[in-house]
């Protein structure tokens, strides 16, 4: 299978989920200003017309799109892994998390923080709005190791997106004692520790290719 992705974005998700299944996959580095996919110098946009990472296209030639999606996938082609859950309460719970993570979270809160056109006040009013989320999840992490009973995809997609705080100064983690002690916890997992360096040595070569070309 085929990973399209980008540096230390969202994608980074399905590469821990990757790495914890033994899976073999196809890393395919799309060039966000551009849209090309720099192993080949194809047009990203032939694959996924949106030219949103991640995009996964199965071994059968499928093209999956949304990041909650493709965790899901990774999750029930790779159940030996342990990274979903079973049919009932347990699926759902991990469908909410999936939806939080991504909507209130991904979207909500760290997008306008990060977006570096954005108005001051915009990214001032998602702070206003959104930063009760991360209240939220640190409450509800009080005791726990794991978002549901077990590791899953879902705390993949959440440690790839805390892991942005290190680009949102506004955003300080220390605020959070029980969500920033899981994010230090679980970035030592050796799928964290393997997807953060190889992605941060890539995300420095990017930015190296963007200041040559300003």
């Amino acid at each position: 299978m085929d990973l399209f992705f980008s540096p230390l974005a969202c994608s980074m998700a399905t590469r821990v989920a990757l790495y914890e299944a033994g899976a073999d996959a196809n890393f395919l580095e799309v060039d966000s200003p551009t849209k090309t996919v720099l192993n080949d110098g194809s047009d990203f946009r032939a694959v996924n017309p949106i030219g949103l990472v991640p995009t996964l296209r199965t071994d059968e030639g499928v093209v999956l799109t949304e990041n909650a999606a493709i965790l899901q996938y990774v999750a029930d082609r790779f159940p030996q892994a342990g990274l979903g859950a079973t049919q009932g309460i347990e699926r759902t719970r991990l469908h909410q998390w999936l939806c939080f993570i991504g909507t209130e979270l991904h979207k909500g809160l760290f997008i306008p923080v990060l977006d570096r056109k954005a108005p001051q006040e915009t990214k001032a009013y998602a702070l206003e709005k959104n930063l009760s989320r991360l209240d939220y999840v640190d409450n509800y992490l009080k005791g726990r190791d794991y978002l549901l009973d077990h590791f899953s995809v879902a705390d993949a997609y959440l440690v790839t997106v805390i892991n942005w705080t290190m680009a949102t100064p506004p955003i300080e983690l220390s605020k959070w004692p029980n969500l920033k002690a899981y994010y230090e916890r679980l970035r030592q997992r050796p799928s964290f520790a393997k997807a953060i360096a190889e992605e941060f040595e890539l995300y420095k070569a990017e930015q190296a290719r963007r200041k040559a070309a300003a």
